[in-house]
């Protein structure tokens, strides 16, 4: 098999790169190792920067988005006695889309199979070769078959454990890694969400967040031992630390349901560098990783689709290699301020195991600064809403 672009990685961001170099005519095969049901399976946050609306704009999926998204102008933040809005619309001049990434990845294949572009699924043993050649190629079995793709370029978009990431020579790439001692317990309930706009919460307990999937689907989470395990957490548990993790006024009014999902996830900082090598280039989680709290992870790969696409549809539109040769320089650039605004919420409302007393006054001062403090949450808003590609 040939074409111009291998893309490793069924997700969103393997995806709306296809759709992207797609509008261009620009081919592309997607590799991806689970099922479409699977992929489709898969709870994911959907907190949506302005730069990835824009992009699902001009990728023509972005309709179903307007009409059932719920645009978010500003969040809550809480902790201990301290509560306050952070005004996204007054500060930045623009706002979040509330989208779930399952809805946006099911937007996206919709579009793809109207492209009539090929995806392979259920592909075992996938590896790259000649990365660093002009002739790379991808062999995987798929359908009881061995396949060769042969192609100009490919694109990692396969997650941190995928295979892209580790074809980079281990002398050539520099890895970066923060890890977190604690994790997120979340739950999925049919109940409508104790507030219209997300609830950042830090507590004696905890953190916890109050978040949506829709008008009358709630997305729930708090601050665990990242060695539990959700058998020791019975839904009667959950609401009563819930409660507990957030203030008063909305212990009171939060409407409870039986789980339809639960899970623990652990919280990482993660960066790879180079984000290319020779003819291969890394999106999205298959180079970094960040914690959940700054809501990042899939907008950060949109960001890498948006330098990636771009670099691509220059190429080949009229030869130009320079923005391919800048992107790693360029997606990095952007990642590590994402990176740091993660890890500067995450320790913002966390509790951590080793935090003294003067650690906690200076939480708790650095919460009051923000509170009262218009420059601050300026910040804190232009961050949210996404910095500029």
């Amino acid at each position: 098999m040939r074409t111009q672009v291998a893309i490793i990685g069924g997700g969103p961001a393997g995806l709306l790169l296809g759709q992207l170099l797609g509008l261009h005519g620009i081919d592309t095969i997607i590799i991806e190792r689970q099922s479409k049901a699977h992929v489709l399976s898969r709870i994911r946050a959907g907190v949506l920067e302005q730069g990835l609306v824009q992009l699902l704009e001009r990728a023509g999926v972005a309709d179903r988005m307007h009409a059932e998204g719920l645009p978010h102008e500003g969040t809550i933040v809480a902790h201990g006695a301290t509560e306050f809005r952070v005004d996204f619309r007054a500060l930045t001049g623009t706002s979040v889309m509330v989208y779930g990434q399952t809805e946006v990845t099911r937007d996206l294949y919709a579009a793809r199979e109207q492209l009539g572009a090929p995806t392979l699924f259920e592909a075992q043993n996938v590896a790259l070769h000649d990365i660093d050649s002009d002739t790379p190629r991808v062999t995987l079995t798929a359908a009881g078959q061995e396949i060769t793709i042969t192609c100009d370029y490919i694109a990692g978009c396969d997650g941190f454990h995928g295979p892209s990431r580790q074809a980079i020579p281990q002398d050539k790439r520099r890895e970066f890694e923060k890890v977190y001692p604690f994790g997120w317990l979340g739950i999925l309930s049919e109940t409508p969400p104790v507030h219209h706009e997300l609830i950042y919460s830090g507590s004696d307990q905890g953190f916890a967040l109050c978040s949506m999937r829709s008008h009358r689907l709630s997305r729930y989470y708090v601050q665990c031992d990242v060695t539990d395990h959700v058998d020791n957490w019975s839904d009667d548990r959950f609401w009563d630390r819930l409660r507990a993790s957030i203030p008063d006024a909305f212990a009171q009014s939060l409407v409870t349901g039986p789980s339809i999902e639960k899970s623990i996830a652990p919280l990482r900082s993660f960066v790879c560098e180079p984000m290319r090598w020779g003819r291969l280039f890394l999106c999205g989680d298959a180079a970094h990783i960040v914690p959940p709290t700054g809501a990042k992870g899939l907008n950060l790969a949109a960001s890498d689709v948006h330098y990636l696409s771009t670099a691509l549809i220059a190429r080949y539109s009229d030869g130009d290699d320079h923005a391919l040769e800048q992107y790693s320089h360029n997606a990095l650039a952007r990642v590590w301020k994402a990176e740091r605004f993660s890890w500067w919420f995450t320790t913002l409302l966390h509790r951590f195991p080793d935090q003294t007393p003067f650690d906690l006054r200076m939480q708790q001062a650095e919460v009051a600064f923000l509170s009262e403090n218009a420059a601050a949450q300026r910040s804190m808003a232009e961050n949210y809403v996404g910095l500029p590609y």
